[in-house]
């Protein structure tokens, strides 16, 4: 709605600035003027002022300033329309009157706003009833509690073509506005229309004042033609245009801003929910679309550097390098974007449920700048080790960097990648045998930070095949985010914990393979005191069952460390692991596990030596061993996968090792 000059005017002669900022700070008159303590900075000494003759306010603490408008905007975090709308309620004045096409529009919204609040309201009745127990299962699963379920408004669609229709007309809602709200299918080949959403959980879609208006849908059926379904775009909905849980993000954002609250997008409705859970309120997700333009722009408006926070598989690291390409062109100085990515196979809702807040803490803090995930897709899995390929590396980036239209962005991206390039391609010192003065850049062994490694960065992130000057300078991500480097910060590998799991579950195993258990190297501390706890009980005492030997390890104190170990187990389809297996599927599965643990443990040795010799000697053959070692660890994971399933004797199909 566009507001005339002239009604802003009679807004601010009817509500003096110190009326309206006196909703929300103390002021107390200073001569001509009013004084307070700053709503945007905490301090003890006033130095925000109003002054009511000007009709404006100054906050000297964090240099904003304005009308009465730009007050409610920054202190109920709120666009401009919806500020006048709250001051016109306030002073008690109609808002202008529209043309008859705008009233019409506005009335079939509201109408459609009322329908989409009924649907709600059956849904989340539905999932409390009888009709729902097999949603609240489900969610119950996922760790979705009834209060949490009540907070998101989460309800469920029942299996029957005409429940939501029959409902709905029962209010005397007619067939057409369900229709045209997405609620019902119809088509000139449908003869009836019927429910849109059927055997489904539901998620409300807000908009940004909290409004639904729209739906997805999770199938409860396995074999449903999709998993989740959305509302179609309607009057009221435009899914490019709006995110999952903007209207609670967007305030949450705005009460966190000098918190350091980040805004962060997730990938699932799921996801966002275990993230405000675990304790980060300011979170959204698209709408079942790669990121669009208009959703870029809510989320800056939320955040300078809102995080985009991506499954940490090859589709997560593809999406981040989509909302690279997105965002390049529209950078503004102040505003980017951030990149965290998750542990592989890990999604938001897994690790917050293994690990807890501070494994996503430690993935958040951790987000890469927009300008360092640009430069690892133009650098990683490729060669540069002849002229032509080196300058095809500096011509690809003087194009990507042309694309970004603020000139002075522009600018330092260019600066950036130039000192970049220049590292990347740059000799090493000691191949030159040049070495800094003693003083000057070295540092004494005695003297070096205490604390655990780090890897170096702004360097090269892969040798340069057939060059000997270029030193490797990083491990790789694979070494990184492997159980050597994250083991102890944050969730137990599931290797670790299937193979304990497996032991408490079944104390027969520590009876025939104590010795294998003993020789096993765990990397997660909570799975070695566990695994010494049970080598010790096996030694001294053995359990008559898996109940006593858990009664036992409780009374050690290791409830918390068992926990722990069966929240890291995200998967149900290890059979041999599980308490209701077979002896032979047990056994089995035992072999596998403690092979393939032991298999991983070495080539991991390995990866690190190999690494360690290119940084040394930066030659083909060198390069080629790191790339066979890292070749048998993907085909090491792609066995470890084939584990999953098996257990013929418990009574499901075997499956080839």
């Amino acid at each position: 709605m566009r507001f005339t000059p002239q009604f802003l005017d009679e807004l601010k002669a009817r509500l003096p600035v110190s009326e309206v900022v006196g909703r929300r700070v103390k002021l107390t008159r200073a001569g001509r003027e009013f004084k307070g303590l700053s709503p945007f900075n905490k301090e003890k000494t006033p130095s925000f002022f109003v002054n009511d003759q000007k009709q404006a306010w100054f906050d000297f603490s964090s240099g904003k300033n304005g009308s009465i408008f730009d007050f409610v905007m920054e202190s109920e975090g709120v666009s401009f329309p919806e500020a006048v709308e709250r001051l016109a309620s306030m002073a008690g004045v109609p808002l202008p009157k529209v043309s008859h096409e705008d009233e019409a529009r506005d009335a079939r919204r509201k109408t459609l706003h009322d329908v989409m609040e009924l649907a709600a309201k059956f849904f989340e009745a539905t999932l409390a009833s009888r009709t729902g127990a097999k949603a609240r299962g489900y969610l119950a699963d996922r760790g979705l509690d009834p209060a949490t379920q009540l907070k998101f408004r989460l309800g469920f669609a029942p299996g029957e073509r005409f429940a939501l229709k029959e409902h709905l007309g029962s209010h005397g809602i007619p067939v057409e506005d369900m229709v045209e709200a997405g609620l019902l299918i119809a088509g000139g080949d449908i003869p009836v229309p019927f429910d849109r959403f059927r055997d489904r959980v539901m998620f409300p879609i807000t908009d940004l004042r909290g409004r639904v208006i729209a739906f997805g849908g999770r199938a409860m059926e396995k074999d449903a033609q999709a998993k989740y379904l959305n509302s179609p775009e309607t009057p009221l909905f435009h899914k490019g245009a709006t995110l999952y849980n903007i209207a609670t993000a967007r305030q949450a954002a705005h009460d966190g801003a000098q918190k350091g609250v980040p805004v962060i997008a997730v990938e699932g409705y799921v996801d966002v929910i275990a993230m405000v859970t675990a304790g980060f309120p300011a979170t959204v997700a698209p709408l079942g679309t790669a990121l669009t333009e208009d959703q870029l722009g809510l989320l800056w408006k939320m955040a300078d550097e809102p995080v985009l926070c991506f499954d940490g598989d090859n589709a997560g690291l593809r999406a981040a390098y989509r909302a690279v390409e997105l965002a390049m062109p529209r950078l503004k100085p102040g505003k980017s974007l951030k990149f965290a990515l998750l542990p592989q196979g890990q999604d938001p809702d897994d690790l917050v449920r293994s690990a807890g807040r501070e494994a996503v803490a430690e993935v958040i803090a951790a987000a890469r700048p927009l300008a360092a995930m640009l430069w690892t897709r133009e650098t990683e899995g490729h060669s540069f080790d002849t002229p032509e390929r080196r300058a095809a590396l500096e011509a690809r980036i003087h194009e990507v960097t042309a694309g970004i239209g603020d000139d002075a962005v522009r600018k330092y991206y260019r600066q950036d990648f130039q000192t970049r390039l220049q590292q990347f391609f740059a000799p090493a010192r000691a191949a030159r045998g040049t070495f800094p003065p003693r003083g000057q850049g070295q540092q004494n062994w005695r003297e070096r930070p205490k604390g655990p490694w780090q890897p170096r960065t702004g360097g090269a992130q892969r040798p340069e095949v057939g060059s000997h000057n270029t030193p490797y300078v990083v491990v790789s991500r694979q070494l990184a985010a492997s159980p050597l480097h994250r083991g102890a910060r944050t969730m137990v590998p599931k290797r670790e914990a299937l193979i304990l799991q497996a032991a408490l579950n079944y104390p027969w195993l520590l009876h025939d393979h104590l010795e294998e258990l003993a020789s096993l190297e765990f990397r997660h501390a909570d799975a070695e005191r566990l695994k010494c706890a049970l080598i010790d009980i096996a030694a001294h005492a053995a359990a008559a069952d898996s109940t006593a030997l858990k009664t036992e390890l409780a009374a050690r104190h290791l409830t918390e460390a068992m926990e722990r170990i069966a929240a890291s187990i995200t998967t149900s389809s290890v059979w041999g692991a599980r308490p209701d297996a077979a002896p032979e599927d047990v056994l089995v599965t035992w072999q596998q596990l403690v092979a393939l643990h032991r298999q991983w443990h070495s080539l991991t040795k390995e990866l690190k030596d190999a690494e360690q010799a290119l940084g040394q000697d930066n030659s083909e053959a060198n390069y080629l061993r790191l790339r066979d070692v890292k070749a048998r660890l993907a085909r090491m994971d792609g066995t470890e996968a084939l584990i999953e399933g098996f257990g013929a004797s418990s009574g499901r199909g075997a499956r080839s090792l």
